[in-house]
């Protein structure tokens, strides 16, 4: 029997669809879901919750625009961290910014130590 180059290319792309299944099916729920926030976190390095509903911006610090907002106790992906506004609420005051997926976000809303839990070496 002979198989024509496309049927060949297409009987590989469903072995590695079979392979690849539980990572597809993640990804289209995180695409699918509207960017709830635990497929958020499977896109970045590190994991961070805000204990609040918290604004994201732009960049590091209020004068940038928003870009949406977190809502208290979402997990959100975090690449990095960097230093930016400083921000006082609830008796805390950080110039730390986190960098999201989306945005970035005063660490001074998020769970954690001063760096919103990332490792003081994460830096942008």
């Amino acid at each position: 029997m002979t198989v024509r180059p496309i049927t060949r290319v297409a009987l590989i792309g469903a072995g590695a669809l079979a392979l690849l299944g539980p990572l597809t099916a993640t990804t289209a729920a995180a695409v699918s879901d509207g960017g709830r926030g635990a497929d958020r976190v499977l896109a970045a390095p590190y994991a961070v919750e805000p204990y609040e509903t918290v604004n994201v911006r732009s960049g590091p610090a209020r004068s940038y625009a928003k870009v949406g907002s977190v809502a208290a106790g979402q997990p959100r992906g975090a690449y990095c961290w960097t230093r930016g506004e400083t921000i006082s609420d609830h008796g805390y005051t950080n110039n730390v910014w986190v960098k999201l997926v989306e945005g970035y976000v005063s660490a001074v809303y998020l769970k954690g130590n001063a760096y919103g839990d990332l490792p003081a070496s994460a830096t942008c």
